[in-house]
């Protein structure tokens, strides 16, 4: 087992860690109470010596859990078979397998073909490449816009930081959005509206996210309803952003089936490999790849990692063991958990509503009226974390996103750390002394 050295706070050393930890400052990096050292079905142990409970799915990932062997099995069959193969100007067995079972559980009436990426960043660079080159092979030129929601997040690879609808240092860092724009969605897509009235005959596609990765906001059946109507009158490619809503995350295996109208396009990753490997999928319709066939006409995007065969082993055994376990069946009964426990935490000081869908929500924070700031929302979280379980931080929220399969005791353990952990909040935010076990 690793042992981390812990760095004095904001001052280099030659025995820090070398690591590098992503989206935090270097005064935060290498504690103990944050290095993982080992995972094991709904948990996971620091360096610090506790097992924690993860009410993260590993950053919405891990759907089934830690350490399922099934599929460990088939990524190290894959290795010694074919430790790696290209899907540079060719294909492998093992990547036809992994696009057939995708097609499988997404629709085979719906999508006709699947991309594999290596990440959903870089799947939605992609996808705003693959629709622009779409609408000119159909000539029309002009089609190179794409439409994005306000809070969106589709990832930090360069197109896809400029799609991403929260303000993340894109000016700092240069990211081009000339041909990006951004429309609320709780109007139901009234704004969205006006804009394709001005710009419609520009817009290439619209990429929406059936639930907001960043505050788990779902969208409503209105909005819903509107992209479709809109995309009907408009034209633009429709895209279904499903990398933290795939794989039963909201409760079937894509929150889109559930819309009366298919998408053009659909982005996964989370959940796809149950987070054994970098992977990330674009499923298209018949329409869009018959664009493609017709002209005979190659989409230049391609990465080195994508669909090695390693990589497809682990999402068919991850799809096969979605069946075996019944993993859509036990989401909802954890989704059932996560009911009771929201209805019981909604009366707390600091919780003003909550959001989202199956499993896949948010408790929404605020106290004198106000929304809790960002550091206040990491002391939430903080607290959250000493009284026993992780949750992930959004803007003004704590979200739940547990494994679809959660034991009644992992639930039961889940309530009690938020409550524990809301209420040690709430005592620090009133400036009282927190008595800890």
């Amino acid at each position: 087992m690793l042992t981390p050295t812990a760095p004095e706070a904001g001052t280099p050393s030659a025995g820090a860690d070398p690591l590098w930890e992503l989206l935090i400052p270097p005064s935060r990096h290498g504690r103990h109470d944050r290095t993982a050292v080992e995972a094991a079905g709904t948990q996971i142990l620091f360096a610090d010596g506790v097992w924690r409970l993860c009410a993260t799915s590993g950053l919405w990932n891990a759907n089934l859990g830690y350490g399922n062997t099934v599929i460990a099995d088939a990524v190290a069959e894959a290795l010694r078979t074919a430790s790696y193969l290209t899907l540079f100007r060719s294909g492998h067995t093992w990547a036809v397998a992994a696009a057939r079972a995708l097609l499988r559980v997404a629709g085979p009436d719906r999508f006709a073909r699947v991309l594999f990426s290596t990440s959903g960043s870089a799947a939605n660079d992609m996808v705003m490449k693959l629709a622009r080159q779409y609408w000119a092979l159909r000539r029309q030129f002009g089609r190179r816009v794409v439409v994005g929601l306000r809070g969106s997040y589709h990832g930090l690879t360069y197109g896809s930081h400029g799609l991403t609808g929260m303000a993340l240092g894109q000016r700092y860092y240069g990211v081009d959005q000339s041909l990006i724009r951004h429309v609320d969605h709780v109007d139901d897509g009234a704004e969205l509206a006006d804009l394709l009235s001005r710009e419609g005959d520009r817009v290439a596609a619209v990429v929406v996210e059936p639930v907001l990765g960043t505050g788990a906001a779902a969208l409503s059946d209105r909005m819903i309803a509107e992209l479709g109507r809109l995309r009907q009158e408009y034209g633009f490619l429709l895209v279904a952003d499903e990398v933290a809503t795939g794989f039963g995350r909201t409760g079937p295996y894509f929150a889109s089936q559930r819309w009366t109208t298919a998408p053009d396009v659909l982005v996964a990753s989370k959940g796809m490999t149950n987070g054994t490997c970098a992977a990330a999928a674009v499923l298209v319709s018949s329409e869009v790849w018959g664009a493609f066939a017709r002209s005979d006409a190659a989409l230049t995007h391609a990465e080195t990692q994508a669909g090695t065969p390693p990589t497809c082993a682990a999402i068919v055994a991850t799809i096969a063991e979605m069946d075996r376990l019944g993993a859509l069946e036990r989401g909802a009964d954890t989704a059932r958990h996560l009911d009771l426990l929201i209805a019981d935490i909604v009366g707390h000081p600091l919780v003003t509503g909550d959001d989202g869908r199956g499993c896949f929500r948010a408790l929404r924070l605020g106290r004198d009226g106000e929304a809790l700031s960002d550091a206040e929302v990491a002391l939430v979280g903080d607290e959250i974390r000493d009284a026993g379980a992780l949750v992930s931080l959004g803007p003004s929220c704590v979200q739940l996103a547990p494994a679809l399969v959660y034991r009644d005791e992992d639930a039961a353990r889940l309530g009690a750390a938020v409550r524990a952990g809301l209420d040690r909040a709430a005592d620090r935010l009133a400036g009282k002394r927190v008595v800890r076990a």
